[in-house]
């Protein structure tokens, strides 16, 4: 797995490179891992409502793709974007999203 440290970035462009990515990657394409800090912007999932948004004063609000409701990014907040093939991995959403929850907690419960 290819690890990038890309900084801060702004949401769109990462967004659309991640898209542009899964577009272009062939079966032999190496999964990445992109870590990113972004400026604030609040994101709105498929499962979100504009009446979910209270106040957002001047923080851009982007609609994307993407399950989920509400979601804020910002200054501070390492955001982890896994780019895998899942079906090379024989792994299936809710499995690899369990299988990150149980990577965190055992990272974290010692601390």
């Amino acid at each position: 797995m290819i690890v990038r440290m890309l900084g801060r970035v702004e949401y769109v462009p990462t967004w659309d490179a991640m898209r542009a990515f899964t577009q272009q990657r062939t079966p032999d394409t190496e999964d990445e891992l992109w870590l990113v800090e972004h400026p604030p912007v609040f994101t709105l999932g498929l499962n979100s409502k504009p009446e979910h948004l209270l106040g957002t004063g001047d923080i851009p609000v982007v609609q994307i793709d993407r399950g989920g409701q509400v979601t804020y990014h910002g200054p501070g907040q390492l955001v982890v974007y896994p780019l895998l093939d899942l079906g090379r991995a024989k792994l299936g959403v809710r499995a690899l999203v369990e299988g990150i929850e149980r990577a965190i907690i055992a990272t974290v419960v010692p601390w």
